[in-house]
């Protein structure tokens, strides 16, 4: 494993200043992991062959994969390799949730032209609960396949890698601003990914990890909704909610009570609005 961008308070087990998650970049070393990863890279390049060679991003939510496919990628986002780099950052009494109704297969392109996904290679975080009171979200990115073409910019730990196959990053779902630096070719290796999310928080918070995942949840579908309907956008609609996707972004980078509070804003207007005609 890789310690990067760690201070000696992470490294001795404890938790991150201001309850983050630093970034972590680690490999599959075993011989069967690499093998499942592989094989499920090349179930990849069969089965999503003509959308390997489109121009947008995709994502698959894993829930609606194969069984057969899913257990291979159990085998590998609930790894002893994962979860031990995880826990090393978080107290003994540490529980971890995988969170896999929002785990997804990710076919990356590097895309930037305004649509849904264009925020995925620019300044962001993936989430916008950076004021969770305890715990934290922890995300994974497993390589299935890549090339050193593209480098993964993790700011707020101060890492960055080129990630290639078998090679795989934790970071902080909501607290890490991160970006990805590279130019598209069509003719790079396919950058192939899983993304999976965890929530990790106290052992005995058993109704507040519930509520936590519930609003994790939430606002994810509802984020992903918007992104996916708006990528590489063709009519007036998608061009409108691509815009809106991005400016939430540059304002949640600002602060995640920005877009909500000017959300909810611009929700009482429309409101107050209408009520005056009637």
């Amino acid at each position: 494993m890789t310690d990067q961008g760690l201070d000696s308070t992470v490294k001795a087990g404890r938790p991150a200043a201001r309850r983050m998650f630093r970034a972590r970049i680690g490999k599959f070393e075993d011989r069967d992991a690499r093998a499942t990863i592989d094989d499920l890279a090349a179930w990849v390049e069969e089965t999503y062959r003509e959308e390997l060679k489109a121009r947008p991003s995709k994502h698959v939510y894993l829930r609606t994969l194969p069984e057969d496919i899913q257990a291979r990628m159990d085998s590998l986002r609930d790894s002893e390799a994962i979860r031990s780099a995880i826990l090393e950052q978080f107290p003994a009494d540490t529980v971890i949730t995988p969170m896999k109704n929002t785990d997804e297969l990710y076919i990356s392109h590097y895309n930037k032209d305004y649509g849904g996904d264009h925020g995925l290679f620019s300044k962001h975080y993936d989430g916008n609960l950076r004021f969770m009171p305890v715990g934290a979200v922890v995300r994974s990115l497993i390589y299935l396949q890549s090339d050193a073409t593209y480098k993964v910019v993790f700011g707020d730990s101060r890492v960055e890698k080129a990630f290639v196959t078998y090679d795989f990053g934790l970071l902080d779902f909501h607290r890490e601003l991160h970006w990805v630096e590279g130019t598209y070719n069509p003719h790079d290796s396919q950058r192939i990914l899983l993304k999976c999310n965890y929530l990790v928080a106290p052992k005995n918070a058993v109704w507040l990890t519930k509520a936590l995942l519930a609003a994790n949840t939430g606002v994810f579908y509802l984020v992903k909704a918007a992104m996916e309907y708006s990528k590489s956008p063709r009519t007036p609609l998608q061009y409108a909610v691509g815009w809106l996707c991005n400016a939430m972004r540059l304002l949640n980078n600002i602060h995640p009570l920005v877009p909500i509070l000017l959300s909810l804003g611009a929700i009482g207007a429309a409101g107050w609005g209408i009520s005056r005609l009637f």
